[in-house]
């Protein structure tokens, strides 16, 4: 049977939403919340994948999960977000078919998320390289950066994105990633000047405050207390299990692996320290001569250090909070600014100058992670956007978002049911159309371009006069009061005059996902988003690149009196180039759902879960699957699984799949009406027959498996029968024999006993008879004792001739026996002489190839590899073994006679072979150069008294090196001089120390692969000799000199042991900024050696000879 758990195995509720029965809003929770319980966190609505936020961390992201899904079929396997992931990329890699995957739901649902588990997926499955791992890293890189800039923590999610994100993943023909493009849709900038209660501003603001370093922070002008900072909120400056310190160091690191310069990093700080400044100015109105109040800033400190951070002049960005230009044609008209109308330029500027910066950063970003080949690319798409919103106070943002939502929907269902009809065509299946609510009157009602909303408010803001958000409602009430999905109390329909909850205020329109309550406050302005012209200009004036580039409307030159186009139309435009740019897509989808509003694991909030199922359109799209057939499988994996149901296709079908499908629904007895067959699948109508055949797989799997259990347990019980058994023989045996041994040995006793008995009763019998004998005939004793002697001796003599008979009966018997065994032997000796003969020879040989080898040992040197050449061919081991037991004696006896002096100068040969042995190509020529270390004889040479003087330490390396000039790479000759603590740059004529470095300042060293002098010595952010930054130095003698660098290093306990890169480009810190050293074979102008050449303020070259 199957090994893995499959969709139908799993036991726990319903893997797929599709076979759920019966159907009901009540059955769909019950079965989310069993799962959910259970942490079985994803379920499948056909090919959908519902989500529901764990709030914990789980182990079903494991390396080994990604194993377990990679290449496997979409319903192979339990329901998992891997299982999508795989099945787009592998139609993307082998079908060419582009993908989208679509990631939607509320705030705290887990959008993020999924989208990272999709990407490192992804990026898991696909091929491997140094390239190909760049560009992986690159594009995984970006997200730790738009989080920072983009997401904030909101009363529902601690991480929440306050923008939409759509990323497009370009692949080449094999399946590997050579870059992305991401778009980013409405930034909830407002955000960036208030927050609700219990939230914070995006994160990038804490995490500078918190993880910048003091030196940073005074660039800035900025203080690490967040009280000082009115656009932060201070109920909620810390979140606890976030560590912003961290975050930041994260960010910077990110940051410079998608490829920000440092400059470029410091640009984007400058201006998110200028937001900050940007919040503490404030207003105070003063009087003016007619009458007007006009505004005039507080405390121009903030003020100035914004400035100042910025390069703009004071004045003119102080005017332009004042004041107001208004141009029509050739005319100009200044206006007085109040108060009121002074902060909201202020915040004005603060929005558009956050925003345009993410938006910046994004193409940024795009720039350096877009693919660089101009063939053409197969795309996989990750949307992660805002889900619907339905809140107690509800604006312009959410409008624009359920707006979004709307259309997603519309195509869902329609790319849904396109998929369905595809299929059924594709499989010869007769297609019936679904009834289904088309949302298409909503999408009308909001974005038509007459009479949809966004137009009217298009309308509103651009037509002359009066324009406020009354005056839109009053529109809407006009135009829209017919409408079946618009709702409005002043509208000219009479049966919403009396319902009290739609206030005089605010409209309502009928989503899909139910109703929502708009309010109409703030919808002109937002709409318009307007920046002064004025503010515009003044940040053009700035003194700072990246400013005018986020400004170039400010540019006297391209002075426009056009007005820009409105925020609704951008992200309508927007939305509609993502809806076609989708059509062409295959998509995926996965809907995320919170369980909860507390942010807390294995709470299931029943009444929360159902108002995202109704808003996600979840029961729709489970009728929309089941209104044709609700499952449908090849006929392959459908013969594999069921095919133990009949006795016709078990345990093997010999003929087509399909024809075995037949047999087994037709024995069955399944009717007809409730299944189909297509080309290639079985299309099974009613879930309830498949739930029937699944029930009789079960039955039948246990009847096997008592079948197994039976025969198992019969043949293990014969095997212990038949054990038993034989032991029972041999011990019966054994017991037999030694029952008839303790009889025999009884018998003997007793016939022993009862000889003996039987002697002495003879013996005493003829004792009576003489005493009695004796006693009548007294006389005749005599001679019958002479008789009875003579009868004595004449048994003797018989006896000892009986004696000696038996014995020369042993005798030969014993000669006989010998001459038996020695016939045996001879038989046996001539069988095992070849044995005995061949081990003779062996020790033989053995013992004269010892012999010889003594005589013939080569010479003790340890580069002698001679050695005696072997006589035959079984001692070649021994051989092997032999020479190299004696070459290490050899080397034993050799070091022995080493001084301490030439025992260093070999450790350094040996370290300088581990660290550059087959990596860089110059070290097979410094092998034969002994490592002198004072090549310029420092202690004896006058020249260089004055030098030596200066030095108090022992000097382990004085030589003659080149320094190489960042602004043509030209060398300038130093004295290289090295001690046991720094190292000392001097003049070579003057003698005079141009710089010390102490060794603890020395963080690693940078040298290329080829056959150059060149290296870096990359010292410590922060260190004291960092202010001028890295050295790039370069000498003939440079693997000596970073061998002893090396060794210094590892002997001090104080520090780690220094970095040693090899690498054919690195960058190096020339006091603020980074250059990069980039190493290439050609002809260099100096013929054989190695010469360095600027390219541009970026980059160095250096030409190395080609090697031969």
């Amino acid at each position: 049977m199957e090994g893995k758990a499959s969709l139908l195995d799993n036991m726990i509720g319903v893997g797929d939403m599709v076979l759920l029965e019966p159907l009901s809003e009540d059955s769909f929770l019950e079965n989310l919340k069993k799962r959910f319980d259970h942490n079985e966190i994803y379920t499948y609505i056909g090919s959908v994948v519902i989500s529901v936020n764990p709030y914990r961390s789980l182990p079903i992201y494991t390396p080994e999960k990604v194993e377990e899904y990679r290449n496997r079929n979409f319903y192979e396997l339990s329901p998992h977000i891997y299982a999508l992931a795989d099945e787009a990329y592998r139609s993307l890699r082998d079908q060419d078919k582009d993908q989208c995957i679509l990631i939607t739901g509320e705030s705290g649902a887990g959008k993020t998320e999924a989208s990272k588990l999709v990407m490192s997926y992804v990026a898991a499955v696909c091929g491997k390289g140094q390239e190909v791992n760049k560009v992986k890293e690159q594009l995984l890189q970006s997200n730790p950066v738009l989080e920072a800039f983009g997401n904030a923590k909101t009363v529902r999610n601690d991480n929440s994105s306050r923008f939409g994100k759509y990323m497009d993943i370009e692949f080449d023909f094999k399946g590997d990633p050579l870059g992305g493009v991401i778009s980013n849709y409405l930034l909830e900038k407002s955000r960036v000047v208030k927050q609700p209660r219990g939230e914070r501003n995006f994160h990038v603001f804490y995490q500078l405050l918190s993880g910048a370093s003091d030196e940073t922070l005074k660039k800035l002008k900025l203080d690490r207390d967040v009280s000082k900072y009115n656009y932060l909120c201070l109920d909620s400056a810390s979140v606890s299990g976030v560590d912003d310190a961290a975050n930041f160091r994260t960010v910077r690191n990110a940051m410079q692996i998608v490829g920000f310069m440092e400059d470029e990093v410091q640009s984007v700080l400058q201006l998110v320290a200028a937001v900050l400044k940007l919040g503490n100015i404030e207003f105070k109105p003063e009087s003016r001569s007619n009458g007007l109040d006009e505004s005039r800033v507080k405390d121009k400190n903030d003020l100035k250090e914004m400035c100042e951070l910025l390069g703009i002049e004071q004045s003119v960005l102080e005017r332009a909070f004042s004041y107001r230009t208004v141009e029509a044609k050739s005319e100009k008209v200044s206006t007085t600014l109040n108060v009121a109308q002074a902060y909201y330029a202020r915040d004005a500027l603060a929005k558009n100058l956050y925003s345009r910066l993410f938006s910046w950063m994004v193409t940024r970003i795009n720039g350096s992670i877009k693919a660089q080949a101009k063939t053409r690319h197969k795309v996989m798409g990750v949307l992660d956007i805002y889900g619907f919103e339905i809140f107690e106070d509800n604006s312009f943002e959410q409008f624009i978002i359920n707006y979004c939502n709307e259309k997603l929907q519309q195509i869902f269902i329609e790319l849904t049911l396109r998929e369905e009809q595809e299929e059924y065509i594709r499989e010869g299946i007769e297609w019936t159309n679904i009834e289904y609510f088309n949302n298409a009157v909503i999408c009308d009602l909001m974005e038509n371009n007459q009479n949809g909303i966004l137009a009217m408010l298009d309308e509103e803001c651009l037509r002359p006069g009066t324009v406020t958000d009354e005056t839109f409602l009053d529109k809407l009430n006009t135009i829209c009061a017919e409408h079946q999905h618009f709702e409005s109390r002043l509208s000219k329909n009479s049966k919403f005059l009396t319902d009290h909850s739609l206030p005089h205020n605010c409209f309502r329109i009928q989503h899909y996902a139910g109703k929502v309550l708009y309010r109409v406050e703030g919808f002109v302005d937002k709409n318009n988003d307007l920046l002064y012209r004025d503010l515009s200009q003044a940040m053009y004036k700035a003194n700072h690149n990246l400013i005018k580039q986020l400004f170039p409307e400010g540019s006297p030159a391209k002075i426009n009196l056009k007005r820009p186009p409105t925020a609704g139309f951008q992200f309508k435009a927007s939305v509609g180039t993502l809806m076609r740019n989708l059509q062409t897509k295959n998509p995926n989808y996965i809907r995320c759902i919170k369980p909860n509003d507390k942010k807390a694991s294995h709470i299931f909030t029943e009444s929360l879960v159902c108002h995202q199922v109704r808003y996600l359109g979840l029961m729709e799209n489970v009728r929309v699957r089941r209104a044709g057939y609700a499952f449908r499988q090849a006929y392959e994996a459908c013969l594999e699984r069921y095919k133990m149901l009949c006795k016709k296709t078990w345990p093997h079908w010999k003929g087509p799949a399909r024809q075995g499908v037949e047999v087994l629904m037709a024995d069955l007895k399944v009717p007809p009406e409730e299944y189909s067959y297509g080309r290639s699948k079985i299309f099974i109508r009613n879930p309830r027959t498949l739930f029937f055949l699944e029930e009789r797989r079960r039955q039948c799997l246990q009847d096997l498996a008592a079948l197994i259990q039976k025969i198992y347990r019969g043949w293990k019980c014969r095997r212990q029968f038949l054990l038993m058994k034989k032991s029972q023989v041999v011990v019966a045996a054994w017991y037999r024999r030694y029952a008839q041994e303790k009889k025999y040995k009884k018998i003997k006793h007793a016939t022993t006993v009862m000889q003996s008995y039987a002697r002495g009763w003879q013996a005493r019998k003829l004792l009576r008879q003489l005493k009695h004998q004796k006693r009548i005939w007294p006389d005749a004793a005599l001679p019958l004792c002479k008789h009875s002697a003579l009868s004595a001796r004449r048994e003797l003599r018989r006896l000892k001739e009986e004696a000696r008979r038996k014995h020369a009966v042993a005798v030969i018997w014993a000669y006989w026996q010998g001459l038996k065994v020695r016939r045996e032997y001879r038989k046996f000796f001539r069988a095992n002489a070849g044995r005995k003969i061949y081990n003779f020879t062996v020790q033989r040989i053995i013992q004269k190839y010892f012999l010889n080898l003594r005589k013939n040992l080569p010479s003790m040197s340890p580069i002698d590899k001679s050695w005696p050449t072997r006589p035959y061919s079984f001692l070649d081991g021994v051989h092997t073994e032999l020479r190299r037991i004696f070459h290490l004696w050899r080397c034993k006896k050799y070091r022995s006679q080493f001084t301490e002096e030439k025992k260093a100068v070999y450790e350094e040969k040996l370290e300088a072979s581990e660290l550059f042995k087959d990596k860089k190509a110059l070290y097979p020529s410094s092998v034969s150069q002994s490592f002198k270390g004072d090549y310029l004889e420092i202690n004896k040479n006058p020249k260089y008294q004055k030098l030596h003087s200066a030095v108090d330490e022992k000097v382990l390396l004085a030589d003659t090196i080149s320094k190489i000039n960042r602004a043509n790479g030209k060398g300038t000759p130093r004295i290289f001089l090295l001690t046991k603590k720094s190292v000392v740059l001097a003049d070579q004529k003057t003698g005079q120390v141009k710089a010390s470095v102490p060794l603890l300042d020395l963080a690693s060293v940078s040298v290329s692969k080829q056959s150059d002098g060149f290296f870096a010595l990359k010292l410590k952010e922060g260190s004291a000799s960092a202010v001028k930054g890295d050295f790039l130095l370069s000498s003939e003698r440079l693997i000596e000199i970073i061998t002893k660098l090396y060794r210094l290093s590892a002997a001090n306990a104080e520090r780690v042991p220094l970095s040693v890169d090899i690498s054919d480009e690195f960058l190096v810190q020339f006091k603020n900024d980074k250059v990069c050293v980039k190493f290439i074979q050609g002809s260099p102008r100096n013929g054989n050696s190695a010469s360095c050449k600027r390219k541009n303020n970026r980059l160095l070259e250096v030409s190395v000879p080609s090697t031969p």
